[in-house]
C-alpha cells in the first residue's frame, strides 16, 4: 500500500503544480501518476504499476493534450470589430441607392450603400448588412 500512496501524493502534486505552468503536460503526466497508484492499490507489483504510469501518460500526451489544446487556443469563434455586424439589421436614415446613402446600425449612423441597382431603399426601411467597405455599410434591402 505504500507504493500506492507515493502513487497517489505524486499525481496530486503534479496536478497542482499543472497549475503553474498551464502548459497540459504535468496534467497528463499527474493522471498517469493517479493511474499508477491504482493499478499499486490493485497489484502491488512496482513493474506493472511503472508500465501503467508509462503507458497512461505517454497515451494522454499523444492523445488527450494535442485536442485539449486545440480546444483552450481556438477561443469561442466570437466575431468582434465589423465582422460583427455582418448579417445585421439597420435601418436607412436616409434614401440609400448604390452610390451613397446612411443607415443606422448598432447604434451609430453609417454611411451606406445599396449592394445591387434597381429602386433607392426609402428611409425607415429596414435592412440587412452584406459587408463593410471601409467605413461603409453595403446593405441590402430585406424581402
Amino acid at each position: 500500500m505504500t507504493g500506492a500512496l507515493i502513487w497517489l501524493i505524486a499525481g496530486i502534486l503534479l496536478i497542482i503544480a499543472e497549475l503553474l505552468s498551464g502548459d497540459l503536460f504535468l496534467l497528463m503526466v499527474g493522471a498517469g501518476a493517479l493511474f499508477g497508484a491504482g493499478s499499486a492499490a490493485l497489484t502491488g507489483n512496482p513493474f506493472i504499476d511503472v508500465a501503467v504510469f508509462a503507458v497512461t501518460s505517454v497515451g494522454m500526451l499523444a492523445l488527450v493534450r494535442p485536442a485539449l489544446k486545440r480546444r483552450f487556443l481556438a477561443g469561442p469563434g466570437i466575431k468582434t470589430n465589423t465582422d460583427a455586424l455582418i448579417g445585421a439589421r439597420a435601418v436607412v436614415v436616409s434614401t440609400v441607392d448604390v452610390e451613397a446613402g446612411q443607415v443606422k446600425l448598432a447604434g451609430d449612423v453609417w454611411s451606406a450603400r445599396a449592394m445591387t441597382e434597381g429602386e433607392p431603399i426609402a428611409p425607415g426601411t429596414s435592412v440587412t448588412v452584406v459587408e463593410i467597405s471601409g467605413a461603409t455599410a453595403v446593405v441590402s434591402a430585406e424581402l
